[in-house]
């Protein structure tokens, strides 16, 4: 029969090599995940490159969509948004792939979920953006329409044909998301 030191030091042994045999999944997934960021950091600087090059930014400027984000509280910048979802999306991957090393099923299965949600998030914007460039277009149209008609009420008809723009492209971001789909 084993003394008690002998179990304690049994015990001891069998955590010291289950570390031990840990130790190279840790290694394998920290490196995995550290790869995983430089490659983010190096594609957020092409990405913002690459839109810089297209003036992505000047071009939102002259469809006055920058301006009614500012109008709304919000300094769009495509070139940064691009960069940094592209960031965020390499870095997800990467700790996809860490913890798969690990293997810590339970948070890559997480993880997965919100990759394969992104699609949504971003198809959401597109519906925001292409919302506020319809709106605005809306609003010229109708407040031209409606001044070269000599009616008073030009301002208003124009405003609410904005809004109601803007309102059925946020009810659509919020359905393309899965909230309030009703």
């Amino acid at each position: 029969m084993p003394t008690a030191i002998e179990i304690v030091q049994t015990a001891f042994a069998d955590l010291w090599a289950s570390m031990l045999q840990f130790l190279p999944l840790i290694l394998g997934a920290i490196v995995v995940f550290l790869l995983g960021l430089i490659v983010a950091i190096i594609l957020k600087g092409i990405i913002l490159r690459i839109s810089n090059f297209l003036h992505l930014d000047d071009l939102a400027t002259k469809l006055d969509v920058k301006a009614s984000f500012e109008k709304m509280g919000i300094k769009l910048n495509i070139a940064g948004m691009l960069g940094w979802i592209v960031k965020w999306f390499v870095i997800i991957v990467s700790l996809i792939a860490a913890t798969d090393i690990l293997g810590w099923s339970q948070l890559t299965a997480f993880l997965n979920e919100v990759v394969l949600y992104l699609p949504n998030v971003i198809i959401s914007v597109i519906i925001l953006l292409v919302g506020v460039l319809l709106a605005n277009f809306v609003y010229r149209v109708v407040d031209t329409a409606v001044k070269a008609a000599r009616l008073k009420s030009a301002d208003f008809l124009a405003g609410i044909s904005k809004w109601a723009i803007l309102i059925f492209s946020f009810m659509a971001a919020l359905a393309q998301l899965g909230i309030a789909q009703n």
